[in-house]
């Protein structure tokens, strides 16, 4: 239900008649819609690949960004409240729980490996947040805008707009695949600055 109308329009009353049960009926396994909302987060969690024992962590981390962006693209009113939960249910603590042992075994500090899972997760939750109001899905619908925008303005004021909206036109181009070229570049950094293990090098002047 939350996925089809939003869960704004997710009610305890809809919830019964859906199942077939008055409402009040539903309060005898939840306390109230915020400990259902914790149930369909954790949920949402259980749906994410998680980095398998012993497994290099650029790639595991890479899997993860991947399959989280695709879990959050099928569940759009979770983006803003996955991070949230002040009860967090068994799927989202092994979920936290597997990723900081994915980095801590491959020799990432605790302080390092939260810099790294923060970065990652403000970049995965930003991109899904972005793309998601967006006013296009489909490629055809790009074009169709495109046009309609080069239309509205004059194009020799606003050269280099233009320019990106012929690129984003282009037959093939997919919005979504800028996703992973950011988080290529984003872990190849990361491997970079933190030499696959340990602490970052910092500034000088931020020691």
């Amino acid at each position: 239900m939350a996925d089809r109308d939003g869960l704004e329009l997710l009610t305890m009353r809809k919830l019964g008649q859906k199942v077939g049960v008055e409402a009040m009926s539903l309060y005898n396994h939840v306390a109230n819609k915020e400990d259902l909302v914790d149930g369909m987060i954790d949920l949402v969690f259980g749906e994410i690949d998680l980095p398998a024992r012993g497994a290099a962590w650029m790639p595991a981390m890479r899997q993860r960004a991947i399959s989280l962006r695709a879990v959050l693209s099928r569940h759009r009113w979770a983006v803003g409240l996955m991070e949230s939960r002040t009860n967090p249910g068994p799927a989202n603590l092994r979920h936290h729980d597997a990723v900081l042992g994915n980095l801590r075994a491959a020799g990432f500090s605790v302080e390092a490996a939260a810099h790294v899972y923060s970065l990652l997760d403000s970049y995965i939750y930003g991109f899904a947040q972005t793309q998601m109001s967006l006013p296009f899905d489909a490629a055809e619908e790009i074009v169709a805008m495109g046009k309609e925008m080069l239309q509205q303005f004059p194009v020799d004021e606003y050269p280099n707009l233009a320019e990106m909206i012929e690129h984003a036109m282009k037959p093939g181009y997919d919005h979504s695949g800028e996703f992973e070229f950011g988080l290529d570049l984003m872990l190849n950094t990361i491997e970079s600055a933190f030499h696959g293990v340990g602490d970052p090098e910092l500034p000088v002047d931020a020691v």
